[in-house]
């Protein structure tokens, strides 16, 4: 029989139990006998999961406890003492005083009998089964199976064909995703991977074909896998007990031999992970179903797009130069810190102590952020420090501290499982936040109503088995107009809960705010002259989220990169509030935040105007908590925001910059202006993976590690902080805190961790909100949302439950006011930004990653009207010209974006999208108006000369004189 590998026992792993059907929630118990024990249930739990949870292992097939029991494969069958027949365990619910037996011997004969059918329809030689990735090959041993009568041709029903270099069948094989393959000879037909498709992901990409013995698992319209809907989230791949559906790094490395749960480095969602080993490389990475934020599901990404940290691309030694048009030149680490304290040093002493800074890295751990923050305050003697988040989040944490009282989002992911409204407001959770997306997707399916407030026909808007109630698509720049709009609706019907407003919110604020929405100029029939939208839609749209049940406001980047984005942010917040919208399961104002650890730099203190946990720099005592453990004395006043350091540099005031795990050139406003700051510095220091745009204008660069290669923590949207764990000695040597701290010693600061927890540590013993945080908590919690502290020992997943932070809630007026970039006969249309599936933010990673076979360029999307009026189509080459600059790139002609709009992305760098994007700015925080840039379309002949010139000046920045080579 084929070989099994029971990796359960195995020390190695991180044992992880599948219970064969969901967890049921139910206040009634029930209590039943299974194979003599005594164990007591939630109403309605499956009798397999019951006998799971007392250590009971009923042997399955088509089950597991990701998707609804389904029943089909007869090996899960039990006797009911009392009862004639065997019924399916997974498909049966216990019931109070009931007596089970899931071991007789009239069960395993049946069992036995069941098992020798699939196995007969099974290959014999089937490599799955002997490297112990084929789970009916460890049932096939567990119900004692020892031969098979029927025989065992090894291509089941399918035409048999030869079996490949790699022991998989190649004329039946379908190799086509990047990722993972599909043989059909080893499928069983569970629907497993049907199932997992429809229930986790909700893309319906995969259906069986055909009956009986003619019945398979295709893709789509039985096409190649790359070529149908599938979104390679791997669902299918998890669920696959046979082997059919299975990753190529299995195919190509074997088995793992050890593992270790971790948190992804992409988005904000922060799902958890097992890395699982073989050495020092990973063989795959599996998610983990005790992961708080994804619950056992994960995206192409997370999934799959881990490559790029063994990338040949990769910088693993420090390196100098002493001008920008110089070759690289690799050194040792002594004498690149060397170099870095006298540069620093020089530079301070000739142009004054406020002329360097540093950019803390929404992709790095908290404690390294909070080491860069300190070393920029401690070391420098400064608050010039700002974060990437300054262009995508920074008016969220404005808005919402002004409003509420604290600078984050109310809920957790599970949250969304409450929801009966749901209003999506510029994010595009299928795309950008992808495992959230299929968990709202999933509420949806279940019967909560949707309202999509876009400019773009995003995927929620209309996918298999969801539909939006209402889209509002809004011209770009006008989310003030149309949210005020709504708040009129739902003042002018007496829709508002008064009695949460009287209790929670302050009464007489609330009143001046209802009797500005309820100014004519608000009403959705003037807002439909500015907005596009028809009054019609902003009055339904209002009433179903007032009168809905648990509204949630969900937003992204289309909310805070604007002119009004901190307007935008006050504007939600006084919907929510005006509706008793906050302080329970399914409601609140969720940001979805953009990298993994946007939220957590922001907690860090990565703003130039506050210290970590939101406390401003003026404030005497949060000052005198570091300055007593520092040891230093710390300014009082703000230091630079990211755009005036770049202004200050072209002015001549500042000179340095240490920039950790950000690409400020391909991401922030104004490329030319960017392009500028940095070349107007003395000394540029680069700490990241790869010599990325901004390292053409650096003077030093420092390796950097990948979230394998490190211990720490990242803090997700919903405010949970997971624990990072290494997985792999780092390639440069170094985690990132290590070098942070050896730069802090260049400088004279006397830094001694000798482990994140440590640094963690410092961060709860000055931070309220961190109070608790521990380690130790960590590993026995899994993971915990901030405030963590005494009142909240384990977290807090739901805030402002009795009352807001700041006390009384703040209703706040919301004037709109009109962006100063104006579309005209020169710049007729207006161009937003965002992200797709397979790629994120720069694509520094991605990029490097078998992802590019989805998207290798960025594409302008144009309606057909605006196409057809510029001669323009399908697949051409167009300029895009704003005031800025202009770019070139290819069109896609798509009804996915209304008359008078554009839409690309940014994770090329070839295409550069932000030579085109403004310098305007939200007014209260400096965010980017990425959202909102008015420009010309017209045919080109391909990419322009300033992309050429780009193009061979970074090529010539990334001339490295090798230390081999040098000698």
């Amino acid at each position: 029989m084929c070989g099994t590998q029971e990796r359960g026992t195995d020390k190695r792993f991180v044992e992880e139990i599948d219970y064969g059907t969901p967890a049921v929630r139910s206040d009634k118990t029930v209590t039943l006998t299974i194979d003599g024990q005594s164990v007591t249930v939630p109403e309605g739990t499956s009798i397999m999961r019951a006998a799971r949870e007392a250590g009971i292992a009923v042997p399955k097939l088509c089950a597991n406890d990701m998707v609804k029991s389904f029943g089909s494969c007869r090996l899960c069958l039990v006797e009911i003492e009392g009862k004639g027949g065997t019924p399916a365990s997974c498909t049966t619910p216990a019931m109070d005083g009931i007596s089970v037996n899931t071991r007789t011997d009239r069960l395993n004969t049946i069992r036995r009998g069941v098992m020798e059918l699939y196995m007969s329809d099974h290959p014999e030689d089937c490599p799955a089964c002997a490297m112990g990735n084929c789970e009916m090959a460890n049932m096939a041993e567990s119900v004692g199976l020892k031969q098979n009568r029927y025989g065992d041709e090894g291509a089941n029903h399918l035409e048999p064909s030869p079996i490949g270099e790699h022991g998989v069948n190649f004329k039946e094989l379908d190799v086509s995703n990047p990722y993972f393959a599909y043989d059909p000879s080893k499928c069983i037909v569970c629907s497993l991977c049907v199932r997992a498709c429809e229930e986790q992901q909700g893309t319906f990409a995969l259906t069986v074909e055909g009956r009986g013995f003619e019945s398979r698992i295709t893709a789509g319209m039985d096409e190649p896998f790359l070529q149908s809907e599938c979104v390679s989230c791997g669902a299918c791949v998890q669920a696959c007990p046979t082997g059919a559906l299975q990753e190529k790094s299995i195919i190509e490395m074997g088995m793992p031999d050890h593992s270790a749960v971790t948190t992804c480095a992409y988005c904000g969602v922060g799902c958890s992970f097992k890395a699982e080993m073989k050495g020092e490389e990973v063989v795959r990475m599996v998610p983990y179903k005790d992961g708080k934020a994804n619950r056992g599901h994960s995206c192409v990404k997370g999934r799959f797009a881990y490559g790029y940290a063994t990338h040949k691309d990769r910088i693993l030694n420090p390196m100098i130069r002493e001008k920008i048009t110089d070759p690289w030149r690799e050194v040792s680490w002594e004498e690149v810190y060397a170099h870095i304290g006298s540069e620093i040093g020089r530079i301070q002493e000739k142009y004054g102590r406020a002329a360097v800074g540093g950019i803390t890295s929404s992709r790095c751990t908290n404690e390294e952020t909070y080491l860069v923050q300190k070393l920029v305050r401690q070391g420098f003697g400064n608050n010039n420090v700002d974060t990437c988040a300054r262009v995508c989040h920074s008016p969220t944490g404005y808005g919402l501290k002004t409003t509420f009282g604290t600078s984050a989002g109310t809920q957790d992911f599970d949250s969304v499982e409450h929801s009966d409204v749901v209003l999506v407001i510029g994010a595009n959770p299928t795309d950008g936040h992808p495992v959230f997306g299929s968990r709202l997707k999933k509420r949806l399916r279940e019967g909560a109503k949707l309202i999509v407030i876009d400019p773009r026909r995003i995927e929620l808007v209309r996918t298999p088995h969801v539909e939006a109630s209402y889209h509002l698509p809004l011209k770009p720049g006008t989310n003030v107009a149309v949210l005020t709009a709504l708040a009129h609706v739902i003042v002018s019907e007496g829709l508002f809960d008064e009695a949460f407003i009287r209790e929670r919110c302050d009464w007489d604020e609330f009143q001046d705010w209802a009797s500005f929405v309820l100014q004519p100029e608000n009403s959705p029939e003037a807002i439909e002259k500015m907005s596009g939208v028809s009054a019609e839609l902003i009055r339904g749209a209002a009433r179903l989220y007032a009168t809905g049940g648990n509204g949630a406001i969900y937003y992204g980047l289309g909310v805070t990169e604007h002119s009004q984005g901190s307007t935008t942010v006050m504007a939600i917040a006084n919907l929510a509030m005006a509706t008793g919208n906050i302080g329970r399961p399914g409601v609140g104002v969720n940001p979805l935040r953009g990298q993994n650890n946007v939220q957590g730099s922001c907690d860090m203190g990565s703003f130039p105007h506050e210290m970590p946990g939101y406390r401003h720099i003026s404030e005497d005592a949060t000052r005198a908590i570091y300055e007593s453990l520092w040891g230093v004395k710390l300014d009082n006043e703000p230091g630079l925001r990211i755009p005036n350091m770049l202004d200050a540099a072209v002015e001549g005031t500042f000179k340095a910059l240490y920039v950790q795990g950000e690409d400020i050139l391909q991401s922030d406003p104004n490329t030319h202006h960017v392009a500028a700051g940095l070349e107007a510095m003395e000394c540029v220091i680069v700490h990241d993976l790869f010599l990325n745009e901004t390292a053409n204008y650096a003077h030093i660069f420092l390796p950097g590690s990948t979230f394998l290669e490190k211990d720490g923590t990242f803090t997700n949207a919903e405010r949970r902080i997971n624990r990072v764990r290494k997985v792999m000695e780092p390639k440069n040597g170094y985690a990132d805190w290590e070098v942070t701290q050896d730069m802090a010693r260049a400088l004279g600061q006397d830094w001694n961790y000798t482990h994140p927890s440590e640094i963690m540590a410092e961060i709860a013993a000055t931070t309220p909100s961190f109070a608790g945080v521990t380690y130790e908590l960590l590993e026995k919690e899994g993971s915990v949302q901030w405030p963590c502290n005494e009142k909240a020992p384990t977290g807090t997943p739901v805030m402002h439950i009795d009352g807001f932070v700041r006390g009384k809630g703040k209703f706040v007026r919301t004037a709109y006011v009109a962006t100063d970039e104006k579309v005209g006969p020169r710049f007729p249309l207006l161009l937003t930004t965002g992200r797709i599936l397979s790629q994120y933010n720069v694509g520094a990673q991605t990029r490097r990653t078998e992802n590019v076979v989805w998207h290798e360029e960025d594409l302008l999307e144009i309606h057909p009207f605006d196409a057809e009026t510029r001669g323009v189509r399908e697949g051409d080459w167009v300029k895009l010209k704003s005031r800025s600059g202009e770019t070139s790139l290819r069109a896609t002609i798509t009804e996915r974006v209304a008359p008078g709009v554009v839409y690309t992305t940014f994770h090329h760098p070839a295409t550069q999208a932000n030579v085109v994007t403004t310098e305007y700015s939200d007014w209260a925080t400096n965010c980017p108006e990425y959202k909102v840039t008015a420009v010309q379309v017209a045919p080109s002949n391909g990419p322009s000369e300033w992309q050429e010139d780009y193009e061979e000046h970074a090529r010539q920045s990334r001339r490295i004189v090798h230390v081999e080579a040098a000698e």
